[in-house]
């Protein structure tokens, strides 16, 4: 795999493509021009944020899916992709409306859908790829009902198994004595980590001594939360949320004179790169994670360093999490025998089976595997941030 990708990177190398403003509501990345007329051709219908508040992750999640179609192509091999990203603004209506959208665009041909982005949006985009038959990978969707159907399959970690990793690490690693929780009770992100946390840290004897919640209206002035867990002695404060909320907690803790250590989920992958944050603040802060850009493996360095060639940014585990996704299909294709006369159905029921005979070595890990319940199987990994770098611990 690690050969096949290296020389997908230097037959991209000669592609010149310009960054993606986010801006736009509905961007394709077509590969009419590059696809071999002999090989079948399957098209993926990415849907995620690229406006609104959310947008960086729904980049993300676009940049990383373009990365990987553009290496498969270039392969020439009997598989490749077509590419199409719509905006749905981290709404859900919008997010069926893109599907459909993009459904529309493929026509009769085998299709599938990558995404949502967010998991309310691939919850609402599930019940509709479910009704048709049509196969959804989502590299980010975090809810525990982003796979309650066959069709489909996630590549992130599911919230539970977030706040439950998380907790085994902190009491493993003797990391606190007593923990407090600051979490978006508005978000099902957030809400899902926190509850799983909560349950597996009393099956380990780790004290919670406060749970204090914010939501999309009062996440700018969490003081008052901040209080509350130093005044009760927490001296590690869980933060199962995104990192710009992260950043404001950080930065109100400070202004508090309140130092706890502080950890965090998937979702704080970004927190250095947030826009007039005072990133010395972040210097201890440790969070779950499947991959970080430090890591010096062959994969993982081919990737940051195409990635900030073609975008002038580095990737995050969105990023990493979307490319791992459309790999995962190609294999699946592979394995399923995919052929051009399958329409989307067709093509659902055959990589129904093949996700779960198939493993890649990823970005987000080695021998990655998935179960018919559409969980992946993988080894978490632990970032600390130090001198201003993600480092693994």
């Amino acid at each position: 795999m690690k050969k096949m990708v290296s020389a997908a990177l230097a037959a991209t190398m000669v592609v010149s493509f310009a960054a993606c403003g986010g801006s736009q509501s509905s961007e394709s990345t077509g590969t009419a021009g590059t696809t071999d007329s002999n090989a079948t051709v399957v098209k993926i219908g990415g849907i995620g944020p690229t406006t609104g508040d959310n947008a960086q992750y729904g980049q993300a999640v676009k940049n990383g899916a373009e990365i990987a179609v553009e290496e498969i192509n270039a392969l020439g091999g009997d598989i490749q992709f077509e590419f199409k990203f719509e905006d749905d603004e981290t709404d859900n209506e919008k997010a069926v409306n893109a599907y459909n959208v993009l459904k529309d665009w493929a026509g009769d041909d085998p299709f599938l859908v990558l995404g949502a982005t967010t998991s309310g949006c691939t919850i609402a985009v599930g019940a509709e790829t479910y009704a048709d038959n049509i196969f959804q990978i989502t590299p980010s969707g975090t809810d525990a009902k982003c796979v309650q159907y066959d069709n489909a399959f996630r590549t992130c970690f599911s919230d539970p198994n977030q706040g439950k990793i998380s907790a085994q690490y902190i009491k493993e690693n003797g990391l606190a004595e007593k923990v407090g929780i600051i979490y978006d009770s508005s978000d099902t992100y957030s809400s899902g980590i926190t509850q799983a946390f909560v349950s597996e840290a009393a099956a380990q004897g780790l004290e919670v001594v406060a749970q204090e919640a914010f939501t999309a209206d009062t996440n700018t002035d969490m003081k008052v939360q901040l209080q509350k867990l130093q005044s009760e002695g927490a001296d590690l404060v869980f933060l199962p949320i995104y990192y710009s909320q992260a950043s404001i907690i950080l930065q109100q803790a400070n202004e508090l004179d309140y130092h706890p250590a502080f950890y965090g989920c998937d979702g704080m992958d970004g927190i250095l790169s947030v826009e007039n944050f005072d990133t010395s603040l972040a210097e201890g802060l440790m969070f779950l994670t499947p991959f970080v850009t430090t890591n010096e493996d062959e994969k993982t360095q081919n990737f940051v360093a195409t990635y900030e060639e073609k975008y002038g940014q580095i990737p995050n585990q969105f990023a990493a999490d979307s490319y791992d996704s459309v790999y995962a299909v190609y294999e699946a294709c592979k394995k399923a025998g995919v052929t051009n006369d399958m329409d989307a159905s067709a093509l659902c029921d055959a990589l129904k089976t093949a996700m779960t005979e198939i493993s890649i070595d990823g970005l987000t890990g080695s021998g990655i595997s998935w179960g018919a319940d559409g969980e992946p199987n993988k080894t978490p990994l632990v970032a600390k941030i130090e001198n201003g770098a993600y480092v693994l611990m």
